[in-house]
């Protein structure tokens, strides 16, 4: 007869504590350096932790940075379905702002570009742990708006590009941005949405 596995215990358990004061101060660390200054035993020291301590969880720090941004970037809720194309643009128009002006993320995603133009290991893991679960999320919109005819499919992309690049340029350059800004830009977009329909 197999005995039943025991539970890990000891080591095999990570304590959810430690790792949330690990990866808080790695994420300290990169907002005030830059990624290619943070160490894993600068980590280590604003954590007050071992070095072996984070090993255990990540083995790189690129895997720790990356897990740490994954937090931060994680869509709260479902993605909107107001009903109509418009709304929904506004609606991922909004959720942009609100996670692209994080103090963090604003501190951190242009020096991570630029990371990631030299270090493609880098680039994959951002685009897929951090960038990319923001994307899904918006594309689930608009893909109703594409199911319910409001949208051609060939056009999703470039809507969201339409839609989140101009916020991402403004903040990044200082220049404000309010739902003044956010109702014309929407605007805007509905209107290149429905001459490229018409045309």
């Amino acid at each position: 007869m197999t005995k039943p596995r025991r539970s890990p215990t000891g080591a095999a358990v990570f304590n959810q504590a430690v790792t949330d004061v690990i990866t808080e101060a790695a994420i300290d660390l990169l907002v005030e350096s830059g990624y290619a200054r943070v160490t894993m035993d600068g980590v280590a020291k604003r954590a007050d932790v071992g070095k072996s301590a984070i090993y255990r969880r990540w083995p790189s720090k690129l895997e720790m940075i990356v897990a740490g941004l994954a937090r931060l970037s994680t869509p709260i809720g479902p993605a909107p379905d107001t009903g109509s194309l418009r709304g929904d643009v506004r609606a991922v128009m909004q959720a942009a702002f609100d996670w692209l002006s994080d103090p963090r993320i604003r501190a951190v995603l242009p020096d991570l570009i630029a990371e990631s133009d030299r270090n493609p290991v880098l680039a994959e893991a951002v685009a897929k742990h951090v960038t990319g679960p923001r994307v899904a999320w918006a594309h689930s919109a608009l893909h109703r708006a594409r199911d319910r005819g409001e949208l051609a499919a060939d056009d999703v992309d470039l809507v969201l590009d339409l839609t989140i690049a101009p916020v991402f340029w403004r903040l990044t350059h200082a220049r404000p941005v309010d739902n003044q800004y956010l109702d014309r830009l929407t605007d805007l977009t509905m209107g290149a949405v429905q001459q490229n329909a018409g045309s």
